[in-house]
């Protein structure tokens, strides 16, 4: 009897523990599965929370600029040279000045340091070795403001003053010693800012079609203008060419340009028919690996677009070609030179300064000859190289003659001014002494005698 109650009250008893252990499990899953909503309620709040933060923070990526803030910078333009107009604010470059106080082109990107009423906008301002930098500037909340302002920062300033102020004159002795110095020559070039161009600061829509080389622009102070065929076709008017200033700072001594391409052949030449140039120096071959310059000139006779070309004859001389051209329009003519000098190698530098030299009188020679027309048309495959050695020649050995003395330092940064990138590498820059010392040697034998 004992035993059967014992059996039974383990029976209920058992009977109680399944009930209660079912209802402790069934209340235990439901606060699992609470705790995990939450969780995941929680874990997407806070991803659409960071989602609205990004959303933000890219609509406030913007510069806004209060008309108070940019009187200042305005004050502080200043003209580059005398091509420059009042109005227009310089174009210069970054440099990095270093504790010893040279200026040398900056190399990796940076960010300029900018008062509070700016904010960076990633892609508003672009830096690259050599670059002049241009800031966007956005004045969509100002009304009739202009929308693009060009701030020049203070590195930009400092590689400006550089290019207007650096120089070093030499005599002649002390010409014949530094041509000797190959490593104070590298040291001196590495220090002058390179002055490229941002393709922003070019407002022509589609003028990358009419380039050869996307980072090689014509600096737009003294970018030269084509007479429009389409008063609505701005493209029209774009060549990638710049005036250059000569011996003493003569306006348009001389044009720098690229080697024409097969669409800017008539622009080409409109270009020489509008300045009036009376000889064309090609420092190039037509194609070096890859092509560098169209074959732009007739066999006998061509017409591009409205200039007729005629080769009148052909002088083959020892390291040029010599070719006497007629062209015409509208009734009128002008007789043009044009010398194709094809032994200098790409990015090097000749064997011998020689050649060069020769080259560089028989122009002086033809120029002196065309009193009263316009600018030397000088051209490689880039324009600033090949185009830079023979130009800084051609006033270095003028300032021999001259005044007996040479700043080559000085003639480099003033052409870097008018067109970034002349006189391209070092080695270039020693090939311009060692030409000039071989001037000098010809200017000292014709005293002796």
């Amino acid at each position: 009897m004992n035993q059967k109650n014992v059996l039974q009250g383990q029976h209920e008893a058992d009977k109680i523990w399944s009930k209660e252990g079912f209802y402790a499990v069934v209340i235990f899953l439901s606060i699992f599965v609470i705790i995990v909503t939450c969780l995941m309620i929680l874990y997407r709040l806070k991803e659409k929370f960071q989602f609205s933060l990004r959303q933000d923070k890219e609509k406030n990526q913007e510069i806004h600029l209060s008309p108070i803030a940019l009187q200042p910078a305005q004050s502080e333009a200043k003209t580059v040279n005398s091509m420059v107009q009042p109005e227009q604010a310089p174009k210069v470059l970054n440099v990095v000045v270093d504790p010893q106080g040279r200026y040398t082109p900056e190399i990796k990107a940076t960010t300029a340091v900018c008062p509070s009423p700016f904010k960076m906008k990633p892609i508003g301002l672009q830096e690259r070795r050599g670059s002049n930098v241009s800031l966007t500037l956005d004045m969509s909340s100002l009304g009739n403001v202009e929308p693009f302002v060009a701030i020049p920062t203070p590195r930009e300033k400092v590689a400006m003053e550089y290019l207007q102020s650096a120089s070093r004159i030499l005599t002649r002795s002390q010409l014949r010693d530094v041509v000797a110095s190959s490593h104070l020559l590298q040291s001196e070039f590495m220090e002058i800012p390179m002055n490229f161009v941002d393709p922003k600061e070019i407002d022509i829509p589609r003028h990358g079609t009419k380039n050869r080389y996307k980072t090689i622009l014509p600096n737009p102070l003294s970018r030269v203008c084509l007479r429009p065929k389409n008063v609505t076709d701005s493209l029209s008017t774009y060549i990638n060419a710049n005036y250059i200033r000569g011996y003493s700072g003569k306006e348009k001594a001389f044009i720098a340009t690229q080697g024409p391409m097969i669409n800017t052949v008539n622009d080409f030449w409109q270009m020489v028919w509008q300045e009036d140039s009376p000889v064309i120096v090609m420092i190039t071959k037509l194609k070096e690996k890859n092509e560098k310059c169209v074959l732009y000139w007739p066999e006998k006779r061509g017409i591009y677009g409205k200039v007729e070309v005629l080769v009148i004859n052909v002088n083959e001389c020892d390291n040029y070609t010599v070719r006497n051209l007629v062209l015409k329009q509208g009734g009128h003519t002008q007789h043009v030179k044009h010398y194709w000098y094809t032994s200098w190698p790409d990015h090097k530098t000749p064997d011998s300064a020689q050649p060069l030299l020769q080259l560089m009188l028989d122009v002086e020679e033809d120029r002196l000859a065309a009193t009263g027309r316009g600018p030397v048309v000088v051209h490689c495959s880039a324009g600033i190289g090949r185009t830079g050695c023979f130009i800084a020649t051609s006033i270095g050995c003028r300032q021999l003659k001259e005044e007996g003395v040479v700043d080559a330092l000085s003639i480099v940064c003033q052409l870097r001014v008018d067109r970034g990138g002349m006189v391209q590498t070092s080695e270039q820059y020693e090939f311009v002494h060692h030409a000039l010392c071989l001037y000098e040697s010809r200017l000292s034998a014709e005293t002796v005698q």
